[in-house]
């Protein structure tokens, strides 16, 4: 599906040179080192559990950028301010990158990668086609943000990888707040019930756009995960859909044709499910864990084998 407005070769060509610049700044996190320093979120959080699995992130951050479109000020701020029109893959995986320091990474690294986007997005400010002006930093906008990608994560493994008990569900929450406050976030959501209160202030703003429908359609092609069958593509934008509000879904005039099928649910349970059992050696949470001093499958395990081994490192386990 096309863009309604086109944009002129001059800026086309110039927004390339910029996406090429943004790849080679791309960050490359060593998780490894330095040995011993900690995370902002501990080892045996949920979270530590949530972000391992590939297809509760990938179906989580197609739903938390959906939200984040509903809102014209942060489409046009996207849209406008960054590579996304030309490179929405990369652009989407350094947000990726973003997400995973935060968790996984030492604290020093990720407190420089924090430091490093809200100073991009300090110089993000404009005006929406109606007239609406905006700033990325602008809190309300900000914890928007935040509360989104919150919400899509801890979804997307709820919904079609593992429920979560709702004393996990705080946890999860309680988790990222070290994080948010570092993004300068003002108000971080502490469970599912106050993320749809903190939508339904913004509700009356929420419009559809054709730009939702192009995303939608970057993701059923499978450019992102070209190795990945294309049916599980498709079956990943559904998913995403169907983890939006009703209220926001109706908002966005996602129809019918967007509906998850038992066809489409199966296969996204199935996959997340055996996601979570698929200890990747090259994950940040595999390699976090070894800096820590910890088994490489730490996040694998049992929150009961998490805390024995913690106790007997000398590390300070969660509250169960």
């Amino acid at each position: 599906m096309a863009l309604p407005e086109p944009v002129p070769a001059e800026r086309e060509a110039a927004t390339t040179q910029a996406a090429k610049r943004a790849a080679s700044r791309e960050w490359k996190i060593d998780y490894l080192s330095p040995a011993g320093e900690p995370s902002l979120v501990p080892p045996d959080s949920v979270q530590w559990r949530v972000y391992r699995n590939p297809i509760a992130m990938s179906i989580g951050g197609v739903a938390a950028v959906l939200l984040e479109f509903a809102d014209p000020r942060i489409r046009s701020g996207v849209w406008d301010h960054s590579v996304y029109k030309v490179d929405p893959i990369g652009r989407s995986r350094r947000t990726g990158v973003a997400a995973m320091v935060g968790v996984y990474g030492p604290a020093s690294v990720a407190r420089k990668v924090i430091a490093g986007v809200t100073k991009m997005h300090a110089r993000v400010s404009g005006e929406t086609p109606n007239g609406q002006s905006y700033r990325a930093l602008d809190p309300v906008l900000l914890n928007w943000v935040f509360a989104t990608a919150a919400y899509g994560f801890f979804k997307a493994y709820h919904t079609f990888v593992r429920p979560l008990s709702p004393e996990e569900q705080v946890r999860f929450f309680a988790d990222g707040k070290p994080i948010a406050e570092l993004y300068g976030v003002t108000q971080s959501v502490g469970s599912e019930a106050e993320f749809v209160a903190m939508m339904e202030g913004l509700l009356p703003g929420f419009e559809p756009h054709p730009i939702n429908l192009e995303f939608l359609n970057i993701i059923e092609s499978g450019r992102a995960a070209p190795s990945m069958p294309r049916f599980l593509h498709r079956a990943m934008a559904r998913g995403a859909v169907a983890l939006l509000p009703p209220v926001v879904r109706k908002r966005l005039e996602l129809g019918k044709e967007w509906d998850l099928t038992a066809l489409d649910r199966l296969a996204l349970t199935s996959a997340g499910r055996l996601a979570d059992h698929w200890r990747d050696r090259n994950s940040p949470a595999w390699q976090a864990a070894l800096r820590l001093g910890l088994p490489g499958d730490f996040a694998w395990r049992s929150p009961s084998m998490q805390r024995s081994l913690l106790k007997k490192l000398a590390l300070t386990p969660r509250a169960a």
